[in-house]
């Protein structure tokens, strides 16, 4: 039973062998904080919010060509090209929107009825840890360090006081729509787990390239 877990979990070891998944999810995170901070601390009418858009759009073109160039030119003539079953492709897809539709719309409701969310999204950063370990920490084992350092951060964000979160949204319009504290907690939580992820994956990419060979010519 051991070897046919071991089987069973080898295509989800090799998915992320690169790192490229880690630090696809740390860039994306990262990039969610910067467009916070310049909502933030930026006016309501300022030209830095209709800039948002071009950035997102350049973090998407980031992750998917540069995840693709990595794959197709270090990867893939290192380790071999992993093609997986079309079905779960096509549910994967409509999984992930499914759930941005429901965390979209909880969020709206949660604003227009003027709730504290200063609770909810001060256990963000613990579903970012329990995404990381079922996802990347499972199959390696010094990764449950990262999810250590993940899950402990936090933690220690979520116990903050208020004014000290306060400061990271002062003078600010978006106290207006979401708590100083909700606002300062949700950043640093995108900042703590971007990082993370980010500097997995950047470890995870130097130790495959220093214990896989490129083709001979």
């Amino acid at each position: 039973m051991n070897q046919i877990d071991s089987l069973l979990e080898r295509p989800k070891a090799y998915c992320n062998i690169d790192g490229v998944s880690e630090l696809s999810v740390g860039v994306m995170t990262l990039t969610f904080a910067l467009i916070q901070w310049v909502q933030v601390h930026t006016t309501r009418n300022s030209a830095w919010h209709k800039s948002t858009w071009f950035i997102f759009m350049g973090m998407v073109a980031i992750i998917h060509y540069g995840s693709k160039a990595i794959k197709e030119h270090i990867t893939y003539p290192r380790t071999g090209y992993v093609e997986y079953p079309k079905s779960t492709q096509r549910l994967s897809a409509p999984l992930a929107a499914a759930i941005a539709v429901v965390i979209v719309a909880g969020l709206s409701v949660a604003v227009r009825s003027y709730w504290d969310l200063s609770m909810p999204v001060s256990f963000m950063g613990l579903l970012f840890a329990v995404i990381y370990a079922r996802g990347f920490a499972r199959t390696v084992a010094w990764k449950w360090a990262m999810f250590g350092i993940l899950a402990a951060g936090s933690l220690v964000i979520a116990v903050l006081p208020v004014d000290v979160m306060g400061i990271l949204a002062k003078d600010s319009w978006v106290p207006g729509v979401l708590s100083a504290r909700a606002t300062g907690v949700f950043w640093l939580t995108l900042m703590l787990s971007g990082v993370t992820f980010l500097v997995s994956g950047a470890i995870t990419f130097w130790l495959y390239l220093r214990h896989t060979q490129a083709p001979a010519q």
